[in-house]
């Protein structure tokens, strides 16, 4: 008499639905009780069971993609360093690469749906729009101003504009040589 087929799961570390479909496939017999024989039955099983195949390897990547997948993973903290082996990433190395990006990008989320992060398009236009109105400003202010300083100086109002708008126009184009970095 041999003992269960829960037992024999048990004894062999899998489930007892992997003992029943050994039994059916033929993998294994059972006893004429149903019972199994945990000897004979180890047997059988060593006998007709494939050794399990080692994992698969991602093809080989250049070294500039191996160094960026392995910068992403030194960014948090928590994850291992992907290490080449053989020159390829085991199929565990490439999950974890894949949910450190997904990590980051739910951090770029957050951060955007909290407003510190802002759209650079929007940004560079918003800055193209402050100066454009800052130019404008400068280019109206000689003739705002040019009328009460001929009266302050009792000079031709006229002579004052034009000797104000040229040395206005001459500040913008020093000012328009400054070209800002925004990357």
């Amino acid at each position: 008499m041999g003992i269960s087929i829960r037992a024999y799961g048990r004894h062999r570390g899998v489930s007892d639905t992997a003992v029943r479909k050994a039994i059916a496939t033929g993998r294994i017999t059972a006893e004429a009780d149903g019972t199994i024989n945990p000897a004979r039955a180890d047997a059988e099983w060593a006998a007709s069971t494939r050794t399990r195949d080692p994992p698969l390897t991602a093809p080989s990547r250049p070294v500039r993609a191996r160094a960026a997948t392995a910068a992403n993973v030194d960014d948090m903290a928590s994850v291992a360093p992907v290490a080449g082996n053989g020159g390829g990433n085991t199929y565990a190395q490439a999950r974890t690469a894949n949910e450190v990006l997904k990590a980051q990008h739910h951090k770029l989320r957050i951060a955007q749906l909290k407003g510190e992060l802002i759209d650079r398009s929007q940004a560079m236009a918003q800055v193209f729009a402050l100066a454009r109105a800052e130019r404008d400003a400068w280019l109206n202010w000689p003739a705002r101003i040019s009328s009460m300083l001929a009266a302050e100086l009792d000079v031709d109002p006229h002579v004052i504009h034009v000797a104000l708008e040229r040395e206005v126009r001459q500040h913008l184009t020093e000012l328009a040589e400054f070209n800002a970095r925004l990357d």
